[in-house]
């Protein structure tokens, strides 16, 4: 019997998502299980997945398409099926509207190269899958590479990351490079916004419109910490970074001020039991915040491992919902690139979020002694509605007192 494919809730709450690229055609024998598409929310890229076997009868959206969850997106048919079958369970269903096929208005105008780009799903000889990562079908639609035209490097022939950067730095890659023309001939491009940069800027303007923030910011001296990282990582054959260290005393400070655990609803207060911290990984198509759970029962290198996994899986889009939403506060380090201090924005419903700038020397007074010392500075974000100025102030000690005295974060 011929089914009705539906846009699935990919992340929760989410009412759209974009179905980034078909990776099968109309006419494909499919099993239960074949990945069919792959699907864009607002943090990562998701395979939809067959859920029984049959022939992929119909495609009813084109990639690239932001499509309503719930909405058909293809027909799948049982063996022996046919085009009438389709066209049957279209009408009953009242769903003929959408098809694969450019309406006339959609033909006139021109692509833009983010939604072009990935729309090749098979090679044009034979009509078989053409196999790339979700990272690098961004990065060719980002850089205009048509995917039809490279040899994959990766498992089985699949378009990898380095592939699309090889391709770029060819001198012919450039000449076949359609950029978007500019507008009204003035010097710019337009680049669409993808799900993921439309949700962060949706986020970002709710959260500094709507909630309360307050900053406190303390200096917390690094030489201890520095000294035990050092000494860890002489016989270690993980690297424990400095984040590491700071995600398990912002854990840690939790634990201790365990009022300062909770985020902010509209219906009531989250008294959250495990300090979940998410960290802040810049990846190419925005910023994400992937959680460490429990991070206050987890050991460095414990920690360090899961943030390196994370992080990588992050930048390849690879992330399951769960991995990203929820978290008790989150961490955003931006000492690496030499900032000094900022303040970040909260992600609700947390209520708090810590900015970490630069380990760097300066001078500082001991007993009455003028020295040099190694100083980083923090700030953190409250949201005034769930905690107060006192508390966070508390919390803030804690986390100091942390940093200063590695050893004790440790038992």
């Amino acid at each position: 019997m011929a089914t009705l494919l539906r846009m699935p809730e990919v992340a929760a709450n989410s009412t759209h998502a974009t179905l980034s690229a078909w990776t099968r055609q109309e006419g494909d024998t499919v099993a239960a299980g074949d990945c069919l598409a792959e699907i864009e929310t607002d943090k990562a890229v998701v395979e939809f997945n067959a859920e029984a076997a049959g022939v992929l009868g119909r495609l009813l959206v084109q990639a690239g398409q932001e499509v309503e969850v719930g909405a058909p997106i293809a027909v799948l048919l049982a063996q022996g099926e046919t085009v009438a079958d389709v066209d049957a369970l279209l009408q009953a269903a009242g769903a003929a509207a959408p098809t694969a096929a450019p309406t006339q208005q959609q033909s006139a105008a021109p692509a833009p190269a983010a939604v072009t780009a990935p729309v090749t799903a098979a090679s044009s000889d034979a009509g078989q899958r053409l196999r790339a990562s979700p990272l690098a079908r961004r990065l060719a639609a980002q850089r205009g590479i048509a995917l039809a035209g490279l040899a994959g490097s990766g498992p089985n022939g699949r378009i990898v990351k380095i592939d699309i950067e090889r391709a770029a730095s060819q001198p012919a890659a450039a000449a076949a490079v359609s950029a978007p023309a500019p507008a009204s001939g003035a010097g710019y491009t337009e680049v669409p916004h993808s799900t993921m940069r439309r949700t962060i800027a949706r986020r970002l303007a709710e959260s500094k419109s709507t909630i309360p923030h307050f900053y406190l910011s303390v200096d917390c001296r690094m030489e201890r910490l520095l000294a035990l990282r050092a000494e860890i990582n002489a016989g270690a054959s993980r690297k424990i970074s400095v984040n590491d260290f700071i995600v398990r005393a912002v854990a840690v400070a939790l634990r201790e001020v365990p009022q300062a655990n909770v985020g902010w609803t509209d219906a009531a207060m989250r008294q959250y039991q495990q300090a979940d911290i998410a960290v802040a990984v810049s990846t190419d198509a925005g910023l994400i915040t992937p959680i460490v759970r429990a991070a206050d029962g987890k050991t460095l290198s414990q920690i360090s491992a899961e943030i390196a996994d994370l992080a990588a899986r992050a930048r390849a889009g690879q992330l399951r919902p769960d991995e990203y939403q929820g978290g008790s506060m989150s961490v955003s380090n931006l000492g690496m690139y030499g900032v000094g201090e900022f303040a970040a924005i909260i992600n609700p419903p947390q209520a708090a979020i810590l900015a970490v700038g630069a380990s760097r020397q300066q001078p500082v007074v001991e007993g009455g002694e003028l020295k040099v010392g190694t100083v980083m500075r923090c700030t953190l974000s409250v949201d005034h509605r769930a905690i107060d100025g006192a508390l966070a102030a508390q919390w803030l000690a804690a986390f100091q007192r942390a940093i200063e005295s590695p050893l004790s974060m440790l038992v």
